[in-house]
């Protein structure tokens, strides 16, 4: 693969593309990131669900219980984002051929994929289990995207941080949570919100704020990432 530069965005989408190929190559053939948060976020529900039972839950309750499926099962399966690739030596190769840039782009849409994936599983299943029915389907939509690429765009940061380390598993809880608390004090009330079937324009305060912080944090993380990954 060539190196890309950024002041071309064509080579730069292409290069980013390609990467994602690859990763979604892989992934396929060995389903390893897949696997686990599949069985990790269905195991967890119906664990949750029979120790429920018919006990009606709130809907900031539910929304709770959602989000916090959802960012264990990311950290279970985006933890290994770049471990992969030290572990395969191909880091190497990408660090000699392959702008950084191209790199945290590919991997971001990698993940952002395997969370979208989740998010369509889990989410039917959630509904199933705890007899939810959203009473604002498009806001709800609109708080999972947001909030899956904001876990995407911070896990994908954590992972990169912790691949140089010797201990890597549990850095990545102990560096992404204080990272994605905002985005989950967002996603929380939002997606109750959503639940109960609140008026837009009371959950566009969370929705704005989920926004901003989400575009914040892939920014800043391209900026960061060049540091981490050549250092």
């Amino acid at each position: 693969m060539m190196t890309v530069s950024t002041s071309d965005s064509g080579l730069w989408l292409s290069g980013v593309m390609a990467l994602l190929r690859k990763d979604l190559t892989c992934e396929i053939r060995s389903a390893s990131a897949s696997t686990a948060v599949g069985m990790f976020a269905v195991v967890t529900l119906a664990v949750v669900s029979y120790g429920v039972g018919q006990t009606p839950l709130e809907p900031v309750v539910q929304s709770g219980l959602l989000w916090t499926v959802l960012f264990f099962a990311s950290s279970v399966g985006l933890s290994r984002t770049f471990v992969k690739e030290e572990e395969t030596r191909t880091a190497i190769a990408l660090r000699l051929t392959t702008d950084p840039s191209v790199v945290f782009g590919g991997k971001l849409l990698f993940n952002c994929v395997v969370m979208l994936i989740l998010t369509a599983v889990v989410v039917p299943l959630f509904i199933v289990f705890f007899s939810v029915e959203p009473a604002s389907p498009g806001l709800l939509v609109l708080y999972l995207l947001l909030g899956i690429l904001g876990l995407a765009a911070a896990s994908t940061i954590v992972a990169a941080i912790i691949s140089r380390a010797r201990v890597k598993g549990p850095l990545f809880g102990a560096l992404a949570f204080p990272i994605l608390m905002p985005i989950l004090l967002l996603a929380v009330p939002g997606t109750a919100m959503a639940l109960e079937g609140a008026p837009w324009d009371e959950a566009a305060r969370h929705l704005t704020g989920l926004l901003g912080f989400t575009g914040a944090m892939i920014t800043v993380s391209f900026f960061l990432f060049d540091p981490v990954w050549e250092g």
